[in-house]
């Protein structure tokens, strides 16, 4: 139940809110009161308003809209809501509005309307209330706006030009050009240039009505600029507590000049002083006055032009602002080893800590600090100095209390310490030529790294004596100008020494010992390579020495040699030598040298290019041995004096006229693409070459050339050759001509005999005699009948048919065959004392075939083809002939054709001499 009452409680007051809120949604509070003015100097419309006492008894939370026009614009040009809580104090409201023309170009007007921030009703418009422009007035010519001549940068500037009433203006311009142009009426007229730039120094505006007079024009100028930057590093100081001095940079250019330039000015806000002292401005500004009793500032500097103004403050005790004046008047006293240097400083009474600098001969700076400080004067004790030698300082302070910052630099003073004994000893080294009866030793020195001459002038003491006998030493001077000598001595053994001397003292001296002359044998030089760096050395290390030296010359052509040498502890087996002398295509010579108890022994030699170039010169061919198809060179070539060291040799060899491709060589093409034939020799002791595989009666061009590691010299100049015809072949062809030109004079001289000998006149058949009888032909050939002729020899191929054959039987006294070597033909002769005319009737049933193998397209001689009575053979003249008829011995009227004849295994063959005996008369 309680719960119950509680909540009616709370219920009851929100209700009521609740109600009240509900009442002024529907309460209409309208615009009692609206003035509007203008400030043209800013551009703004000022609008003040009121809305009744009631609203503010009511403290209520209105919103309001404003609205903005221009005179012949039927629209607004601006609309705004403004939201404000009243209060019971009854002050009108205020609103500015910044206008984007000059207020004068034309009429502006304005009219509010309100409501409550919780209503959704709003009253109704007040009247416009209007503020005039010059375009409502009487102008007595046109006139330009704004009257503000200064712009400023990245502003969009508008201009407006207000003609006469009744007037026309014919022209609205301005240079440079306009980016934006808008026509309002023909009295009026507005033109808008958008973020204009100093780089247009000004603006010239130019405003022209319709008639010709002097009042119908007008013109204006604007200067664009910049506001001033805020002062940048703006602070105050004091150097002796009765003046205090501001200064700052007054930041970038503002392109304002003359009257428009910034404006700087001072004020101290705890003395109420605004205006303390005048600024003076070059590369940075500053102002100064007096301080007086005055311990705590508050200054403020205020940088102002026509485009706004900027501040800087700075809050400062005076005691802790202390900047002192830079001492002066420093003096020294000096030992060999310090400096008391004195200085004076301004600042009396106050309490100074002084920082000295110091710069060493090394170019290192050192600092010092110093609070030491007198009446009139201060001082500072600096040690560890060397003797003899400059040293240049300088000194500044600070305040010792709330220090602010260092004073400047005083002026620098250079002091130089007094002499002392030189320090250290010197390198020396020597180099031994043997001569008639003794040693010329050449002596060098220098000064090291650690020694120090402590005096103004310095010379150089040699000494020498003998070592084994202790004769009286002798001795001789030199100036500083000096670094070498050369003195004879004996075959003994030497002690040199040399000394530097100043005038304070001498130095320790340095000793060398020059062994007793004896001969030495001859070490071989190595070569060694060289690298970007310098020519890398190296050796054998031995444990019996204490050091190392190598020696070289700088310039080994000339004379001296500028000869230079180094020292290496006992652990060190190799060294990179550089030198600023060294340079390609030059050979130097290094000796090495063990050291013990200062004598020096040669070790190795060695000898090397800091880079190898291809040689100097090529190698002169001395002389040329040719053959038909080989060539021989020979070549002299110095290999020391080159410009690296001569690996071997390249000769290149080529026919003129075509490229080179002989057996057992390697293609070089030159530059011009042409290809030579290249051999290699990697000996430089071989000075011969044997090129071959050349054609005989050829043109060749060669070259021999020496490379280095920095390889070889351009191809340029050939020696050329002509290589011999080749003898043999010389010879063969002589064969070749007179061997057959023999042979076909005496096949000339025996024309005859050869010719029976090798070729026989063999008869035509066409011309024989024994084809001269009555012609019988079958088909084109003409046909010998038996009939007509009695042959000399008839053979026949069987013994038997032979036999048979009894038409020559009763004619012939001698046996009718006889068989050789197991042949089966048979040679039956006639009887020569028989009357050849008459020819036996054969029996008509007996058929011989007749060939003829005298006259035949295939001529041979058979080894057994005639058998004579009594054992003699014929005439082996005789020949064969296999015709291609056969023919019917009896019957002389039928022929066989060959295919009829071919199945017969005997036949009687006809063989007739060149000569041949027919019908008993020689044909």
């Amino acid at each position: 139940m309680m719960n119950y009452f509680m909540v009616l409680t709370v219920l009851l007051p929100l209700r009521t809110c609740y109600t009240t809120y509900s009442q002024q949604e529907s309460v209409v509070f309208p615009v009692t009161y609206l003035n509007v003015s203008k400030d043209l100097a800013l551009q703004q419309l000022l609008v003040e308003w009121d809305v009744g006492k009631s609203a503010h008894d009511a403290e209520l939370a209105m919103s309001f809209e404003i609205q903005v026009r221009r005179t012949d614009e039927t629209t607004t040009v601006w609309t705004e809501f403004h939201n404000v809580t009243l209060d019971k104090s009854g002050k009108p409201l205020h609103w500015v509005w910044n206008s984007d023309l000059p207020l004068e170009c034309m009429s502006h007007s304005v009219r509010i309307r309100s409501k409550a921030e919780a209503s959704k009703i709003w009253s109704q418009w007040s009247l416009w209330e209007t503020v005039l422009g010059l375009d409502t007035s009487n102008n007595s010519g046109p006139q330009i706006f704004p009257n503000e001549k200064i712009v400023e940068e990245g502003s969009d500037l508008a201009l407006c030009c207000i003609g006469r009433k009744g007037q026309i203006i014919k022209e609205f311009a301005i240079v440079p050009d306009v980016r934006v142009f808008n026509h309002t009426s023909s009295q009026v007229r507005l033109l808008i240039m958008k973020n204009v730039t100093h780089e247009v120094s000004h603006i010239t505006a130019y405003c022209q009505e319709s008639c010709d007079e002097k009042q119908c024009s007008d013109q204006s100028v604007f200067i664009v600029g910049k506001p001033p930057d805020t002062p940048n590093d703006f602070s105050c100081q004091t150097q002796d507590m009765r003046r205090v001095t501001c200064t700052w940079n007054q930041g970038g250019d503002t392109f304002l000049y003359g009257n428009h330039s910034p404006n700087h000015t001072l004020s101290e806000e705890f003395s109420q002083k605004m205006v303390l002292c005048s600024e003076s401005c070059s590369e940075q500004c500053s102002c100064s006055w007096d301080i007086g009793q005055q311990r705590m500032f508050n200054i403020t500097v205020t940088v102002e032009n026509s485009l706004g103004k900027k501040t800087a403050t700075d809050v400062f005790d005076v005691t802790h602002r202390i900047y002192p004046a830079a001492p002066f008047q420093l003096w020294e006293k000096c030992t060999d080893t310090e400096i008391n240097l004195y200085w004076k400083h301004q600042n009396k009474g106050i309490e100074l800590f002084c920082q000295i600098e110091v710069l060493q001969p090394d170019g290192k700076v050192q600092l010092h600090n110093s609070s030491d400080t007198h009446l009139n004067y201060a001082s500072i004790t600096l040690g560890g100095l060397q003797p003899y030698t400059e040293y240049t300082a300088r000194v500044r302070c600070g305040a010792a209390k709330h220090f602010w910052r260092w004073s400047e630099w005083s002026e620098a003073r250079t002091i130089r310490t007094m002499e002392s004994t030189p320090s250290g000893k010197l390198d020396i080294w020597r180099e031994i030529t043997p001569v008639l009866g003794g040693q010329n030793v050449t002596l060098f020195w220098k000064q090291t790294p650690s020694f120090r001459a402590n005096g103004r002038n310095i010379s150089y003491e040699v000494t020498w004596e003998k070592v084994e006998d202790g004769s009286k030493p002798e001795s001789i001077s030199f100036s500083s100008a000096y670094n070498s000598t050369r003195i004879s001595i004996g075959n003994h053994s030497y002690r040199i020494s040399i000394m530097a001397k100043n005038s304070v003292n001498s130095s320790l001296p340095s000793v060398l010992i020059i062994p007793r002359a004896t001969g030495t044998e001859e070490l071989k030089e190595e070569e060694v390579n060289g690298t970007d760096d310098g020519i890398f050395i190296s050796w054998e290390p031995r444990h019996i020495y204490d050091g190392y030296i190598i020696d070289w010359c700088n310039f080994p052509m000339l004379q001296p040699c500028d000869l230079q040498w180094k020292r290496f502890g006992p652990n060190t087996s190799s060294a990179l030598i550089n030198s600023g002398a060294f340079v390609p295509g030059v050979r130097y010579s290094f000796h090495i040298y063990g050291s013990v108890a200062n004598r020096a022994y040669l070790l190795e030699k060695k000898t090397g290019y800091l880079k190898e170039l291809p040689p100097l010169h090529d190698p002169t061919v001395k002389k040329i041995e040719l053959t038909s198809n080989a060539v021989t060179l020979f070549w002299d070539y110095q290999l020391k004096n080159q410009s690296g060291f001569v690996r071997g040799y390249h000769v290149y060899v080529s026919p003129v006229q075509e490229d080179c491709s002989l057996k057992g060589s390697k293609k070089h093409v030159l530059p011009d693409d042409s290809v030579l034939c290249k051999y290699t020799i990697e000996n430089p002791e071989e000075k011969r070459y044997t090129v071959k595989h050349l054609l005989p009666n050829t043109k060749y061009k060669l070259v021999v050339k020496g490379y280095t590691g920095g390889g070889e010299t351009p191809i340029v100049n050939f020696r050329y050759i002509d290589t011999p015809f080749n003898s043999n072949m010389l010879y063969l062809l002589v064969l070749l001509v007179m061997v057959p030109s023999l042979v076909a004079a005496l096949c000339r001289w025996k024309m005859k005999w050869v010719k029976e000998c090798c070729c026989p006149v063999i008869p035509s058949p066409n011309k024989s005699k024994a084809l001269s009888f009555k012609e019988f032909k079958i088909g084109s050939e003409k046909v010998l009948k038996i009939s007509d002729c009695t042959p000399d020899v008839l053979t026949v191929d069987n013994k038997a048919e032979a036999q048979k054959f009894h038409p020559w039987s009763q004619l012939s006294s001698m046996p009718t065959a006889d068989q050789i070597d197991g042949d089966n033909s048979s040679w039956i002769y006639p009887n020569d004392n028989e009357e050849r005319d008459s020819a036996p009737t054969p029996t008509p049933q007996t058929h011989t075939w007749f060939e003829n193998f005298t006259y035949s397209s295939h001529l041979a001689v058979e080894s057994n083809a005639y058998q004579t009575r009594g054992g003699s053979k014929p005439d082996p003249s005789v020949l064969l002939y296999q015709p291609q008829y056969y023919f019917d011995i009896l019957n002389g009227d039928a022929a066989s054709a060959p295919r009829d004849t071919a199945g017969r295994k005997t036949s009687l063959r006809y063989v007739s001499q060149t000569a041949v005996h027919c019908l008993g008369r020689r044909l």
